[in-house]
């Protein structure tokens, strides 16, 4: 006690001594003042003592400030009114943060509003300044004096006192401590304002890619907003009309309009709490591999993560499927588990494929951003393709007559491996350049030229390989073997009729190249090795083509899709084994399609061809194929017998002998996903809504339109009748696509040609790509449902694939991969990690990826492209869904993994 009254005596008397001290400086400043008055000095030196008082972070604003106004020589002075707002309600010393706050606000607005005539003050007023910034040090002087022992003792350290004064300080020290601090504040001016001059030119362009970011942010959002206003609309129109007929006591699950009514209640919910969603910004950021932003973006996300955290800490509604409300901020509705069964998988149809999921998913947590890649150490190098250059697989295999050898044999355990680069690779010539020409060292292969040279397939030209567009059967150029085939049977109509064609040993694929010209869209196939890297030839050129072998299995493709199939000297056995081959192509053929067969047995007499053709003509009128002719061209010396699949089952119930039999009932036409070939017929639909029973419209009509055999009674996959479902989603993908994909993603489409949809529903995003150069691969995965005779009615191709096993490609196929909602559903089954070295291996260097997923999914994918060194250009959440956008680099690894 007593000591505490010994303090309170000190600090009284010093008070009191700091007191008389103030007022002779009061007198000397009043002088001081006058001074400046008379000599036109405007500038105080008390306003550079007032930024003592706040922290490190304001006296930089204020820096900043300072320097604007020296250049423009505005000169920036502290005004009565605003000091006094600053202090207004606030006696003593205000909190930093405050004081921070105050102090830019105040700066800005002298720089922004204050003109030079305005700052000469009347000697009042310079006076009443001077004494509020003497007041403050003072208070400061006071409050220092109520710290803690160590605090006072740094105060003693730096300012100075007689021995046992206590706190006592005479106006020399204070104003000495004032000067100490000015002079410090001073050089870490002069440096900040040095650095900020050496970096200006960073400066501009981290301003100019903020910008840019704000374009993409602000791009995205409006499409979100958009599309939450028509959801919300549609489902207000839904919720009036189930209020209407809530009285008649529907039962759950007796139709889609329960479902409609359930998608309903979240989205009418979420009206209620648009304050608290808005408050959730989204939150693109902008990455450059090596650079500080890619750095910090593994905090970034964390501190992203941890924001979500913190909500999902409120109490949350949920969906009745239990997404979170307002999950699908996109506008895609999510799928309908009703819908579920309306709709068969191929997993469901395909009872005999093979089990390869051994492995169930990662228990890890799935951040791997460190995880160490190494490069594959198998045969066939920089064209590895893993389920069909499986060597332990060929080796235990009992036959190859079939081609066992060259169909699907994929390892147990998915690679990790990553495929090297050919030495020399360069980014691959745009298309249509493409077409004609590509870098030989990309696929540095001259064995074909070699063999196939003079029949205008390819030619070494320098560093170039050169296609000048000719085939075993039109050495002339394909156009002229196109037309040809026109001629011969007008009702083909390429590019009206005829859209969608099956091209089988397609050599390097100069006929679908050619046909593009014509709107026709052919899926070229043949065999790896059969023919050294023509397929790869035909994607290196741009044009779409799969490694397949007509062998023992079925085609992955659903049954009657093709509008034509074509063979021009393929090298199939069609007449063998009761043209078990042939019937294959019977199954995958549209009823009224035709096949064409250009062959040596056609227009050739030798014993050989002549006992083929007999061979042949007996097959196809068992199968009921009609020939329509037979077409012979003069200008390559070659011939073509087109043939006609019927389009009821008439021919069929009236044949005297079944050479060929019917399949039973019981077999699915449709199963395909490591499917035995079947020695048999599948009946032709003659339903009104049965598909098949009806020619798809003229292109391009049959893009936008429903098919015909989806109808109102069927749910759709996103739980609408089918019709409607299929509108929506192909009015979504059109928004989605044009107004945040060509613009709002940091991607130049200009050198975009092979584009993959890895989980394609109804086609909708290949659909809203159809006026650009680009060809897309609709992926409808095997546990999906089956949707891809939809995209093949609509006159597009796809193929059904499982994602938890390696494409049928080679590497450095695509441009462009697109996975909406894909990772989130597959690491159900299988890992990540094989996935993302799947897509790095078939992804071209400098080509892109577009991910649409829930946010964590996007985490890991985002980790996983980074520790492959692929640059991301965007990311961005929102209501826990979010979208990213990567590009490859032509980084690889060091080091090789061991063989196996």
């Amino acid at each position: 006690m007593a000591s505490g009254k010994a303090r309170n005596k000190q600090r009284s008397s010093g008070s009191s001594y700091t007191s008389t001290a103030t007022t002779i400086v009061f007198v000397a400043l009043c002088v001081l003042g006058v001074w400046m008055l008379t000599s036109n000095s405007v500038i105080p030196p008390q306003t550079t003592s007032r930024t003592t008082t706040t922290s490190d972070e304001s006296t930089s604003a204020a820096t900043a400030d300072f320097s604007s106004a020296n250049k423009n020589s505005q000169p920036i002075e502290l005004t009565d009114k605003k000091v006094s707002e600053a202090f207004e309600d606030n006696p003593g010393q205000l909190p930093d943060e405050a004081i921070k706050s105050d102090d830019t606000t105040q700066l800005k607005e002298t720089n922004g509003n204050e003109n030079p005539t305005q700052l000469k003050e009347t000697n009042d007023n310079e006076r009443s300044q001077m004494e509020r910034e003497i007041h403050v040090a003072e208070s400061n002087n006071q409050e220092s004096e109520k710290d803690s022992r160590d605090e006072r003792k740094n105060d003693e350290e730096s300012v100075p006192r007689k021995p046992g004064s206590g706190v006592e300080e005479n106006p020399q020290g204070l104003q000495g401590k004032v000067s100490v601090e000015e002079q410090e504040k001073q050089k870490e001016r002069a440096n900040q304002v040095s650095e900020e001059s050496s970096l200006t030119q960073t400066q501009q362009e981290e301003r100019r890619m903020n910008n840019q970011e704000s374009n993409e942010k602000q791009q995205i959002q409006e499409e979100m907003q958009m599309n939450d206003q028509r959801q919300k609309q549609e489902e207000a129109q839904k919720q009036e009309h189930h209020q209407q007929k809530g009285q008649h006591g529907l039962e759950e699950g007796t139709s889609h309009d329960q479902i409609e009514h359930d998608e309903a209640v979240p989205l009418l919910s979420s009206n209620k709490n648009d304050n608290h969603r808005s408050q959730a910004k989204p939150s693109p950021r902008r990455t450059k591999t090596g650079s500080s932003e890619t750095q910090n973006s593994n905090d970034q996300h964390e501190s992203h993560s941890k924001i979500d955290n913190k909500k999902e800490e409120k109490p949350t509604q949920l969906n009745p499927d239990g997404s979170l409300l307002g999950g699908e901020s996109s506008g895609i509705p999510k799928e309908s588990k009703e819908s579920k069964k309306s709709w068969s998988t191929q997993a469901d149809q395909s009872e005999n494929q093979k089990e390869r999921r051994k492995n169930g998913p990662d228990d890890q947590d799935g951040s791997i951003y460190g995880y160490t890649w190494q490069l594959c150490n198998v045969t066939a190098g920089t064209d590895y393709i893993p389920c069909l250059d499986n060597e332990k697989a060929l080796k235990k295999l009992r036959t190859t007559r079939h081609f066992e050898h060259r169909e699907r044999h994929c390892p147990e355990e998915a690679p990790t491996c990553l495929v090297p680069l050919p030495d020399g690779y360069k980014r691959p010539i745009e298309w249509p350049t493409s077409r004609d020409k590509i870098w030989y060292h990309n696929v540095p292969h001259t064995k074909l030229a070699e063999v196939k040279g003079h029949q205008n397939w390819v030619k070494v030209t320098g560093e170039f390989l050169s296609f000048p567009g000719g085939g075993t059967q039109f050495i002339h150029g394909a156009l002229h073997y196109i037309d040809f085939i026109e001629e011969a049977v007008p009702d083909i109509a390429w590019g009206k009729r005829t859209r969608v064609i099956l091209d089988v040993g397609c050599g390097v694929a100069s006929f679908g190249g050619f046909l593009f010209e014509r709107d026709v869209l052919a899926m070229s196939l043949a065999p790896k090795d059969e023919h050294e890297a023509q397929v790869q030839f035909a994607l290196e050129r741009g044009i779409p083509a799969i490694s397949a072998v007509m062998g023992s299995q079925r085609l992955p493709f659903p049954s009657r899709v093709f509008d034509i199939v074509h063979c021009a000297r393929c090298r199939v056995p069609w007449h063998e084994e009761g043209g078990r081959l042939l019937l294959e192509l019977n199954r995958v053929l549209r009823p009224g399609g035709y096949f064409v067969w250009s062959a040596t047995p056609v227009y050739q007499t030798l014993e050989e061809d002549v006992e083929i053709w007999k061979e042949m003509s007996a097959l196809t009128k068992s199968m009921c194929w009609e020939l329509v002719t037979i077409k012979k061209d003069k200008l390559n010396s070659v011939g073509a017998a087109i043939y006609h699949k019927p389009t009821s089952n008439e021919c069929y119930d009236q044949r005297k002998q079944n050479a060929t039999p019917m399949c039973k009932s019981d077999d699915d036409p449709n199963a395909a996903w490591y499917v035995a070939l079947q020695s048999c017929m599948h009946r032709v639909p003659e339903g009104e809504v049965e598909r098949g029973s009806r020619w798809p419209q003229n292109w391009p009509q049959r893009l936008q339109t429903p098919p015909y055999w989806l109808n109102k009674s069927q749910m759709g996959i996103y739980g609408k009748p089918a019709p409607d479902d299929f509108a929506r989603d192909n009015e979504h993908w059109g928004r989605m696509v044009s107004k945040t994909y060509l613009s709002g993603l940091g991607i130049s489409w200009d050198n975009v040609r092979n584009v993959m949809d890895m989980r394609a529903v109804y086609g909708g995003f290949a659909a809203a790509l159809k006026d650009l150069k680009v060809w897309v691969m609709n992926v409808v995965n095997i546990d999906s449902p089956d949707t891809l005779p939809i995209i093949y009615e609509r006159g597009l191709f796809g193929i059904y694939h499982d994602w938890c096993e390696s494409f049928s490609t080679y590497p450095r196929s695509y441009d462009l991969l697109h996975a909406d909602h894909l990772f989130s559903k597959l690491k159900k089954r299988c890992k990540i990690e094989p996935v993302m070295a799947e897509i790095d291996r078939i992804v071209r260097p400098g080509g892109k990826l577009i991910v649409r997923d829930e946010s964590s999914t996007i985490g890991e994918v985002e980790n996983l492209l980074k520790s492959l060194h692929w640059e991301v250009h965007l990311t961005f959440s929102k209501n826990q869904e979010g979208i990213l956008s990567a590009q490859k680099s032509e980084w690889r690894p060091d080091s090789y993994a061991a063989s196996s």
